[in-house]
């Protein structure tokens, strides 16, 4: 029954279904934010809600059973858990906020589609190198936030008046939000000002920025090459074990002849 069990869950006809009911859930849910349509058809997404989370309760025991305790040795299984888990919990009250997180349902798409799966992994692996860069980051934005404050803080009160204020406003400054307003405001009285923008949006947004973009994309291939070279070992193994069979069935074959000879 296990085997069978487990002959089910990893059939692909039945992870599509998954997947289907995952995205059905999260438009439902996306749907109960309508009043007017929660109005006409509540009572229908009401059950649409409850079949998809009894579905996935299920999906869960049942992997539970065919798992048992290597059930939680899986991360992705601990997270789809937790997911089903939060729904169960009591919506009323101080907890009223869970029945917000019901949403999250929809994150299980990133352990149900194996793309989906990659990309978290390498995103997962590029974090090391993520944290170095993220230093680097908030040293940047710490000196020219000082900087700015002194040379520009008595211009422009409202944005570079304190050290917060101006943390806050190179910040948007580095995500290019109407950056141009800001420098031509303190431009008007301080005309080189321009080369502090200037080089902070080069320094910022050309270069830490892009060397995140480049950690991932490293840590990506990284997750891609040891794919291939486990489908590699499973191709080369699988070859070794047809020849072994041939050199057996040929061995065989040698003695029924040789006993037929006889």
């Amino acid at each position: 029954m296990r085997e069978r069990t487990q002959a089910i869950l990893t059939h692909p006809g039945f992870q599509r279904f998954i997947v289907s009911v995952i995205l059905v859930n999260a438009a439902t849910l996306g749907l109960e934010t309508f009043p007017a349509v929660v109005e006409r058809h509540g009572a229908l997404l009401t059950v649409v809600d409850h079949l998809a989370l009894y579905i996935f309760a299920a999906e869960m025991l049942a992997k539970l059973y065919v798992e048992r305790w290597h059930f939680f040795r899986d991360p992705w299984n601990i997270f789809d858990f937790m997911i089903v888990a939060i729904a169960f919990a009591p919506s009323s009250g101080g907890l009223s906020v869970l029945r917000a997180l019901r949403i999250l349902r929809a994150l299980r798409l990133l352990s149900v589609v194996p793309s989906l799966r990659r990309v978290v992994s390498a995103l997962l692996r590029a974090m090391p190198g993520m944290s170095s860069i993220v230093v680097l980051l908030a040293l940047v934005l710490y000196v020219a936030a000082v900087m700015a404050t002194k040379l520009y803080g008595q211009t422009d009160p409202e944005r570079f008046g304190s050290l917060p204020t101006s943390l806050f406003t190179l910040f948007q400054t580095m995500t290019g939000d109407d950056w141009g307003n800001i420098a031509r405001e303190v431009m008007a009285e301080h005309p080189s000002a321009w080369i502090f923008f200037t080089v902070f949006i080069l320094v910022c947004t050309f270069v830490v920025l892009n060397l995140f973009m480049a950690v991932v994309v490293n840590a990506m291939d990284e997750e891609n090459a040891e794919e291939l070279a486990a489908i590699e070992d499973t191709t080369a193994h699988t070859e070794r074990i047809l020849e072994e069979l041939a050199e057996l069935r040929k061995e065989i074959a040698e003695l029924r002849g040789s006993r037929a000879g006889d």
